[in-house]
């Protein structure tokens, strides 16, 4: 799989744009004040830190300081949570696609 070169200074002046727009006009929220677009960066923020966790237990193992069974515990979580991240990705990929297919 070939992986494309992203300019990140260019994604995260767009992302800081996008939030820009959904929080001047309050969309997406419910009752609760809680947007998507938060839940969507704390389920990746939990991601991130469950891979965190997991390179961590992988390193105590490397050196001797660890539970095999903790360790293949945390990498299996590790695994659970890139594939759930990776068909996130997917499905809202295809919902981009199609609604650009809508006709006007």
């Amino acid at each position: 799989m070939a992986i494309d070169k992203v300019n990140t200074a260019a994604a995260a002046n767009i992302y800081k744009t996008a939030q820009n727009i959904g929080a001047d006009k309050g969309v997406a929220s419910d009752k609760d004040g809680v947007s998507f677009g938060n839940m969507v960066k704390e389920g990746l923020s939990d991601a991130v830190e469950t891979v965190r966790n997991s390179e961590k237990a992988s390193a105590s193992a490397i050196t001797g300081d660890a539970d095999i069974a903790a360790v293949v515990d945390a990498v299996n979580k590790a695994e659970i949570t890139l594939q759930t991240v990776v068909a996130v990705r997917d499905r809202m990929i295809s919902a981009y696609q199609e609604i650009m297919r809508m006709p006007i």
